[in-house]
């Protein structure tokens, strides 16, 4: 097997066939309140527990979450499109998008979407630059369950929507 002659074509296209899964990150900091499609988010310690989201410093998102102490992820299962496409092809810049959707203040005054398959809410650890995107590292500090038979939304579900901010 040779090399690629496009190297960035070849990543996106291997990223793309691991087909991850999909989340929406919600956050607060004084009264206001943002969410976004977020496609870079996993877990990185069993114990204790941790999970990596990261944001793009261009989202709206991006500049409540900087000042939040907590953040919540949603799953989304199958069912959960149109919450991906107002998350992820709105901007909280133009649109109040938790006035387009059902949702209920929850821990730490973060708002959890009720279309959500399930979440958990977590406490920002850290903050790191990862190039277009700032990670953030949280400790877990509520959750509810998802169903037995929820298979959450992936990559592909959602690769043609188009974004509300520039990405990159």
């Amino acid at each position: 097997m040779g090399f690629a002659k496009n190297i960035d074509q070849s990543f996106d296209a291997i990223v793309a066939r691991a087909d991850a899964p999909i989340w929406i990150v919600t956050a607060t900091a004084g009264e206001r309140q943002a969410g976004c499609l977020v496609g870079f988010a996993t877990q990185v310690s069993i114990e204790p527990r941790r999970f990596l989201v990261g944001l793009s410093t261009a989202n709206d998102t991006f500049t409540v979450a900087a000042q939040a102490r907590h953040l919540a992820v949603h799953l989304l299962g199958e069912e959960g499109f149109a919450l991906a496409q107002l998350f992820g092809s709105e901007t909280g810049a133009d649109l109040n998008k938790f006035e387009h959707c059902d949702w209920r203040p929850g821990p730490h005054g973060l708002p959890i979407l009720a279309g959500a398959a399930a979440w958990f809410t977590g406490r920002v650890l850290a903050r790191t630059d990862l190039g277009d995107h700032q990670g953030f590292v949280l400790s877990p500090t509520a959750a509810s369950d998802p169903t037995p038979a929820t298979r959450g939304l992936r990559y592909h579900d959602v690769a043609d929507l188009e974004p509300g901010q520039p990405t990159g």
